[in-house]
Formats: structure tokens, sequence, C-alpha cells
């Protein structure tokens, strides 16, 4: 990508969101330069947003960015995975190592040998399991379960998460050493909600891709409707948006995509509810006013973290949390966010 103003777009597997992240607005093209940033080393990344917003394809585009792009990407959801069963899956199993251990299996971090490995909800792995990830970070081996012999990996890590890590690592739910191990260059997606100028583009993208699935033609898309698609909270993001559009396909008779009446109602209900403000917008939009008041300045005794009472690293690790871009502090004197 040159300019913001183009179109992000990298392959992707039919599972996500459509396949290719997408977008011209400026926080996609602060995420993009964070990515040029980083792609180049071997440093971990750790990448925040709610559901819905593209983390997988943002991992997938550090590893295309890479020097490690000619390797495997390998991806372990956390979550999706019982906690008796994770260890083996992270790092392989000999025969005999438990009950049902019929054969010697091979792990993802020995699969992902000289290429990427993505931890997708990095927050739900299990607490006892924490030390041994964090020993193959450092020193780059491990051990088979049930095994003694050490196996050397070269791989790097991206992780992601729409938890609050550094709340966990408070309740002591997390391992404050494994979080800064993981930490070392955050990257915050934001929601669709701070990016809708996308979304008409989004919109497009998605009917042209499922009418083609289904063997349809799907040329004009109403004013009106891309107006109200605008408009919605999207709490389920670009996930949600990718739904909603595969579903106007469908019953779409003609080549105008169309949603029933009733599809569109609890989507303008669900604008109006907005009004009432969430815990994290009301804290994202107070933090930025005492940015604004501080100038910019986030440390040192008038810094915006003085005045919110917290540490410098606390209210930074919060800014990363709500999409709130380091760079915006340094314009905050001039009130522009």
């Amino acid at each position: 990508m040159a300019t913001v103003a183009e179109l992000i777009r990298w392959p992707e597997p039919d599972s996500m969101i459509g396949g290719r992240l997408i977008g011209s607005s400026a926080s996609l093209g602060r995420v993009w330069k964070s990515i040029q940033m980083v792609a180049p080393t071997d440093a971990a990344v750790m990448i925040q947003g709610e559901t819905g917003t593209g983390k997988e394809l943002v991992a997938r585009a550090i590893h295309d960015e890479s020097l490690r792009r000619g390797g495997p990407f390998v991806t372990v959801n956390c979550a999706a995975i019982p906690g008796a069963l994770m260890e083996s899956e992270l790092f392989g199993h000999e025969r005999g190592a438990y009950t049902g251990a019929i054969s010697q299996t091979t792990g993802r971090f020995h699969l992902a040998h000289g290429g990427t490995l993505f931890l997708d909800e990095v927050g739900e792995l299990p607490l006892e399991l924490q030390p041994k990830l964090l020993r193959v970070l450092q020193e780059k081996e491990f051990e088979r379960l049930g095994s003694s012999r050490t196996i050397h990996v070269d791989v790097r890590v991206v992780a992601a998460t729409n938890q609050d890590l550094w709340q966990m690592v408070q309740e002591r739910r997390f391992r404050a050493d494994l979080f800064y191990r993981l930490n070392v260059f955050p990257i915050g997606l934001p929601p669709l909600r701070e990016r809708c100028e996308d979304i008409p583009v989004l919109v497009r993208h998605f009917a042209a891709q499922f009418a083609q699935r289904m063997n349809k033609k799907i040329n004009h898309i109403p004013a009106e409707l891309m107006e109200i698609l605008r408009q919605h909270d999207w709490p389920g993001n670009i996930r949600e948006l990718q739904n909603l559009v595969e579903r106007a396909v469908v019953m779409s008779p003609g080549p105008e995509l169309h949603l029933p009446s009733h599809e569109l109602k609890p989507m303008v209900k669900n604008k109006t509810a907005s009004v009432l403000r969430t815990l994290v917008e009301v804290e994202r939009d107070h933090i930025l006013q005492v940015l604004r008041e501080a100038g910019g300045v986030i440390g040192g005794r008038e810094g915006a973290a003085a005045r919110l009472g917290i540490a410098r690293t606390t209210l930074i690790y919060r800014m990363q949390k709500l999409g709130i871009a380091q760079s915006k502090a340094v314009g905050a004197a001039a009130g522009g966010f």
C-alpha cells in the first residue's frame, strides 16, 4: 500500500472476514503503518481488538510482509482447545504420554518452525501452561509431553486478544512476565463504528463476493440502505456486517441489494439505544479529554497519567486497549482528535 487512501487487501481464507482487510480510513492506515514497521523484525506482536475486527487478518499480513513469508503460518485458537489438551496441542506428545496417546504427535510450535505462530485469544491460555510458553519464547526450545528430548525451534509469535490482559495480570490470572514478552509491539484494531467511512467499500466487496458465490448479479446498492448501514453500531464489527450482507444477497430477488424492513428496524433501534454510552466509550472520552488538558503529555508531574492518578505504563496500555494512538497525545494540545 502506497498511501492511506488506497485499499488494503491481503489474501485470506474464506473462513475469515471475506478474505481481505479492506478500508481507506485513517485508523486502518495507522494499522498498516504499524504492520510495515514491525513485520521485517522478529519482535513479538500483540494484536488487541474487539471480536470481529480482523485480528487474524493482521497477523497474516505481518507474516506475509516479513522475511518468514516463505515459511508456515500456524494458528492456535486458545479458546477452542480444552485446557487439558493445550500442552499437547502446542508442543506435541510422545506415544503413551497419556491415556489415548496412541502415536507421536507434532505440536504447533514444531509445525511453525521457520515461520509464524498465531496465538488467537491468548488470554484463554491456562495459567499452569504459561511458564512453558514463556520458556519457548525466551529460549527457543521445548520438550514434547512425555519426552525428555529438547527440540529447538525458530518461530515468531504473534498473539491476539479481546480481553484486558493487564487487568488479568493484576488479578493474577495471567503471568506478568509472559504479558511483557508477548506485548513487545502492541497493535490496536479500531472497531467498525470508529471507521464508518470504510463501510461502503466493505459492503460493495461483500456483496460482490457473495453474489459471485451464489451465481447472482448485484450491481446496485440503494443510498438509503447504505446510510442505514453506516449509522449502525456494529457490535459484531466486520463479521456482523459480512453476515448481514450475505443474508441481503440471499434475499435479493434482482440486481439491487435488498433487505426487508423487518431486518432494518432492529438496526435503527440499535442506533437509538446507542445514545446510552458504554463504559468503554466514557473511559475513552475521559482519557482524550485529560490528554488535551495535559497538552498531549503522558508522563511527568503535569502529564495525563498523573492527572488520572495512574502509572504512565498503565495509561499507555489503556490507550492501546481503547485504540488511542500515542501520536494522538502529541496533537492533543491542538484539541484535534
